[in-house]
Formats: structure tokens, sequence, C-alpha cells
């Protein structure tokens, strides 16, 4: 009899690359918590849609800034479905397009409060669910590396430290055998642009890409995938580009 595959917890996964993400772990057999904090319906249309098709899928409204919601959060989906096997940090903010000057104090405070405390809370507890191994995976972003001048600086700060925090966990959690990996996607075509003020920023920015267009979420989702699969049981403290060249 085959063993059942342990839960996956995505954070933010009531759209885009979270969602992708749900839907391929759902479909490989695992029992999956949709994390969402606005997006009630779509998170409810999702996991009636993996659990029409034969899967298992909760949702959990939570913001992963706030400590006591993200330890509810945890205890839920081992509650109701079972032990923990991955987390994918994929919660994530931006604001509309602005130089330094459009910056200030309450944006700051929620892109850093989302990204990048709430990345670490989650690993926090994480770490305690998984107990002797299991993987975390962190979404960071290209513009961890080319800083998004002119546009999200502060996001791609945020994605800088998510870096730095995956080098260091993934050694610091290794001698208990959890795994800590980020992939860092780059233009993907995704409804991320239209909140950040431009909906076409993927088609003008992607053409200018080495292999030519934007890419998909399931193709960011296939890569986190592969970092939560036994597939990557050597790999750990990686920062997997998905970012079709640039």
């Amino acid at each position: 009899m085959a063993v059942p595959l342990k839960t996956i917890l995505i954070t933010g996964a009531a759209q885009g690359i979270g969602r992708a993400t749900a839907l391929l772990c759902a479909a490989k057999g695992h029992p999956v918590l949709i994390n969402y904090l606005n997006s009630q319906t779509a998170a409810n249309q999702l996991a009636q849609q993996i659990n029409q098709k034969g899967g298992q899928a909760i949702t959990f409204k939570a913001d992963v800034a706030d400590e006591s919601s993200v330890e509810a959060m945890f205890a839920e989906s081992e509650k109701t479905l079972g032990p923990l096997g991955g987390l994918v940090n994929n919660a994530g903010i931006l604001g509309p397009q602005t130089t330094i000057d459009g910056l200030d104090q309450a944006r700051l405070e929620r892109v850093f409060a989302v990204n990048v405390i709430g990345s670490f809370l989650c690993a926090k507890v994480a770490a305690r669910y998984l107990g002797s191994g299991g993987a975390i995976v962190n979404l960071s972003s290209a513009a961890s590396r080319l800083g998004s001048p002119g546009e999200y600086i502060d996001y791609a700060a945020s994605k800088g430290a998510i870096d730095s925090m995956t080098l260091g966990l993934a050694k610091e959690l290794a001698p208990r055998g959890i795994r800590v990996n980020a992939v860092r996607p780059g233009i993907i075509d995704t409804g991320l642009h239209a909140k950040g003020g431009e909906p076409g920023r993927a088609s003008r920015l992607g053409a200018l890409m080495p292999l030519g267009r934007a890419g998909t979420d399931i193709e960011v989702a296939q890569s986190i995938y592969w970092l939560l699969s036994s597939e990557a049981s050597y790999v750990t403290g990686a920062l997997l580009d998905v970012a079709g060249g640039r």
C-alpha cells in the first residue's frame, strides 16, 4: 500500500504562481493548504477545483505577517490534512511603480512585513512542524539582483532579504534534514503587474528577454515542485533563477 504524500502549505495561493503551485502539488497527490488574505472567493474556487478532481485541499485566511495567525494556520493544516512535508513561502506584495521619491513609511513597512517578516514567521513555524525532514521553498525574484530601479526598489530589496534568509536558513536547518531553497522568477505573466499599475508589463518586457517571451506561472510552479520533491534531495541553499535568461 502506497504511503500518502505529505501536505504542502502554500501562502498567497489563491492566484498566480501560488495557484499554479497548488494545482501541481495536488495533481502529484499532496494534500494542499491554500492560504489567502483577501481573495476568499478565488481561494475557495481553487480548493473546490482540487477536491472535485479527487485531491484534498482546504483554505485558510491568515495574514502571514501576524504570528498568531501563522501559528493557527499550521495547526489547522496538521489537524485537517496531516503531517507537513513542505512550505512554499509565496505570499508577497508590491506597490505602484515609483521612484524612491514616491516611497513612504507605510508602504515600506507593509512590503517588508509581508515579504520578509511573513516569510520568516512561516519558515520558523514550518521548521517545527517539519521535524526531521522536508523542504521550504521561498519565492524571491530576479529583482533581488537587478534592483528594479524606477519601479519597485522596495520590493527588490525585500527579495534580497529573502535570498540572504534562504542561504542562512539552509545551513541552519540542514542538520535537521530540512532543505531550504529559493526560486527567483523573472518576468512572469501574472496579475502582479496590474497591481503595480502596468497590466501590460509582462508583454512589454517579455519580448526583450533572451528567450523572447515572458514566463508562465506553471513554469515557475514546476521549478518550485522540483525543489520540494525528493528529486532535489541534495539541493539546499540554491537560488534558482526562472527568468528566461535575464
